[in-house]
């Protein structure tokens, strides 16, 4: 049984929290002491109903605000499939926990308010499924209990969303009706909604095609530990220890080590302590090689026909995360994968406007901003372009002081 990894989207007060909590409740995954626990809480509801948001919103902040802060995961099943959701924060400054929970969902349910249409947060967080390229988005129009369950009003967001869709290059958009509240086209076709034809929510999250969004053809592998344990039975063992983000490797392979370009061949793999004869991505394995090099923590092991681009000026496509303004100038530690090294933003090419998707000059980058900026790094990188292998493609900007995490980078 396959697993689906989605992510709940969409401004504050839209009601993800409420449609987890509804799938789950709809679907049976509730065991009977959490829903007496739900109970409980909900009572301070005037009209008696359960209030099936805080089977996510966990945290005490959350329930006493009635808002997400932090990234909610949830798990459950059906005779189909398996299922991880992530529950994202609406606000506007918790949009860095939103990226945390999408960076790796191969679908996102975009929720909007029938009575407010698109507002600003949903672009921004449509701009970052783009980004990220998540293989599938969902459009649940929900509350359409408020409005009288109008095609109309499901039609004319249909068709707005439809448009930025094109622009931002989204993929495999559906669009459903809802009332999560009220479980209208969760679980079961909703006779309130019978103008809409399509699947429900839960049928489509059964039913949608989920691609291999592991690459078994550029081989890449990070090193994250030399072993060498120098003792009397073990005294020329030297084994490098990490996990293939990428690709195939077999024993007798040609690679290269990055950055410094060094060719070897691999003499053996261990992988569960066991001599294997390949390996391949997501698998922990230990790679020998035939002659002793000059191997450390942060080192790329490729295979010598493919490799990655190996250069110190990168262009980025930034989300920012931190307090603190990104200007011109700035240095960061800069990670991808186990590789970390210094750098500084050369230059802010722009900032993308949420509301009109233009390209906007800036002097500096402000909390939740988008932008694209040109970075230089103290040594050679070895990296793939997002789109291309997303698991090498991916950096964090991380606090030289503080060793706070403030960006997060898709190179181009």
């Amino acid at each position: 049984m396959d697993i689906l990894r989605f992510i709940t989207a969409g401004s504050v007060d839209d009601g993800k929290s409420t449609l987890i909590g509804r799938l789950l409740y709809d679907s049976k995954n509730i065991l009977i002491d959490q829903l007496e626990a739900v109970e409980r809480a909900s009572k301070f509801k005037n009209d008696g109903t359960i209030d099936l948001a805080l089977l996510t919103d966990g945290l005490r902040a959350e329930r006493e605000q009635g808002i997400t802060i932090d990234v909610a995961y949830k798990y459950f099943s059906t005779p189909k499939r398996k299922f991880i959701i992530a529950d994202a924060p609406g606000h506007v400054q918790y949009t860095r926990n939103m990226i945390t929970g999408a960076s790796n969902a191969a679908l996102i349910i975009i929720l909007i308010d029938a009575r407010n249409g698109i507002i600003e947060q949903t672009k921004r967080h449509s701009i970052i499924a783009s980004l990220l390229n998540i293989p599938n988005v969902v459009v649940a129009i929900n509350k359409l209990d408020l409005v009288g369950y109008s095609e109309e009003i499901f039609n004319n967001i249909k068709e707005e969303y439809s448009k930025m869709a094109e622009q931002l290059s989204l993929n495999n958009v559906v669009y459903i009706p809802i009332s999560a509240l009220n479980g209208d086209n969760i679980v079961d076709k909703s006779e309130n909604l019978n103008w809409y034809k399509g699947k429900t929510l839960l049928d489509y999250l059964e039913t949608v095609e989920l691609e291999n969004t592991i690459n078994l053809d550029k081989a890449r592998f990070p090193v994250q530990y030399v072993i060498r344990p120098q003792t009397e039975e073990l005294h020329d063992y030297r084994g490098y220890a990490g996990k293939i983000t990428s690709g195939i490797y077999k024993v007798g392979d040609s690679v290269t080590i990055l950055p410094s370009g060094t060719e070897s061949k691999i003499s053996a793999i261990e992988a569960n302590q066991k001599q294997v004869e390949e390996a391949f991505a997501p698998q922990s394995v230990v790679l020998h090689l035939e002659n002793d090099v000059d191997i450390s923590r942060g080192d790329l092991i490729v295979k010598s026909d493919d490799l990655p681009k190996i250069e110190q000026e990168l262009e980025v496509l930034v989300c920012w995360m931190g307090d603190k303004p990104l200007k011109s100038g700035s240095k960061y530690l800069i990670q991808n994968n186990t590789t970390q090294v210094k750098g500084i933003v050369k230059d802010i090419e722009y900032k993308l406007d949420v509301n009109t998707l233009e390209k906007q000059e800036v002097e500096q980058v402000s909390l939740n901003e988008i932008v694209k900026l040109k970075l230089k790094t103290a040594k050679p990188l070895a990296y793939d372009s997002y789109r291309d292998l997303a698991s090498n493609g991916g950096i964090i900007f991380i606090d030289e002081t503080s060793f706070v995490t403030v960006g997060a980078g898709l190179i181009q």
